[in-house]
């Protein structure tokens, strides 16, 4: 089978390759090389890939391909409070030009188009769980472009025929992943004699899923062979930030002494939680769904 993945430089982006690889796939990977991309991985010479440097907002054309399927985003919430731009132009003119790019080809080369979400798109709640038929009710400038991507997909789907999968991960970790996000923040910090800057109190609460877990969901999907639905990826592992934080100090043998409470940042969203029941009765189980898993 051949993919196209959009953004396959990057922390998620770059495990699915891995992954596709693995399987005997040809990968035709599309990044920017923006500057949370990996500039060198062991597959860059792998013989089933390739690697075009492009930005998805200004592609003119792709070639045929199964799986189209896109990673690409700009993906910090902090960044987008700052400057709201590179979010719109990656998540709502680049998905449009995607879908533009999809749409031109004749119905029997068009590929599935594959898109990865976030479940921020939801907002927040403070009990209970998000169904993928709830209503998006995004809290910042990020969450709000990923759900207009959303829409647009949908939209082409109905309008123009294109089949589509949406996938709305909860938080990932684990190797690759660029130092802006809590954990290898974290670990950056401390191996940098630094405080761990903490929001708050640090007790908002997020659903963490090992980057590897998320990855072999979406194959679960892309073996089940569904077409126009919506997941929930999510390990239903629930941890407050500063319990992701102490987690870390004990992995270090640091002490509490290591943080550094700051402000919250603006529209701080309290609690994330999906139900990903969906997902699991197409046999998918997280390998790692309580606590943090240590991978190096």
């Amino acid at each position: 089978m051949r993919y196209i993945v959009t953004g396959g430089r990057g922390f998620i982006g770059s495990h699915f390759v891995e992954e596709a690889l693995a399987r005997g796939h040809s990968v035709l990977d599309i990044d920017k090389m923006g500057y949370a991309s990996n500039y060198k991985l062991p597959w860059d010479e792998h013989e089933k890939y390739e690697l075009q440097i492009a930005d998805i907002s200004t592609l003119i054309h792709i070639p045929t391909c199964d799986i189209l399927i896109n990673f690409a985003a700009e993906s910090h919430v902090d960044n987008s409070i700052r400057d709201s731009k590179p979010f719109i132009v990656s998540s709502l003119i680049g998905v449009w030009n995607l879908l533009e790019l999809v749409r031109g080809k004749p119905e029997y080369d068009r590929p599935l188009f594959f898109h990865i979400s976030t479940d921020e798109v939801y907002g927040d709640r403070e009990e209970g769980v998000f169904l993928e038929e709830d209503c998006l009710s995004p809290s910042n400038p990020y969450s709000a472009t990923k759900a207009g991507a959303e829409m647009l997909i949908k939209a082409y789907s109905r309008t123009y025929g294109i089949d589509y999968i949406i996938t709305r991960s909860s938080n990932n970790y684990g190797e690759r992943q660029y130092e802006e996000k809590l954990i290898p923040k974290c670990l950056f910090c401390l191996d940098s004699k630094k405080k761990i800057p903490v929001h708050g109190d640090g007790s908002y609460i997020r659903d963490w899923t090992y980057v590897k877990d998320n990855v072999s969901a979406l194959f679960a999907i892309l073996d089940s062979n569904v077409k126009n639905e919506t997941f929930n990826v999510a390990s239903e592992n629930y941890m407050t930030n500063i319990d992701v934080v102490k987690t870390i100090l004990e992995w270090k043998n640091k002490d509490e002494t290591s943080i550094q409470f700051v402000p919250n940042r603006w529209g701080q969203d309290v609690r994330y939680a999906v139900d990903a029941s969906k997902l699991r009765d197409l046999g998918w189980i997280p390998e790692h769904e309580k606590g943090l898993y240590k991978w190096f």
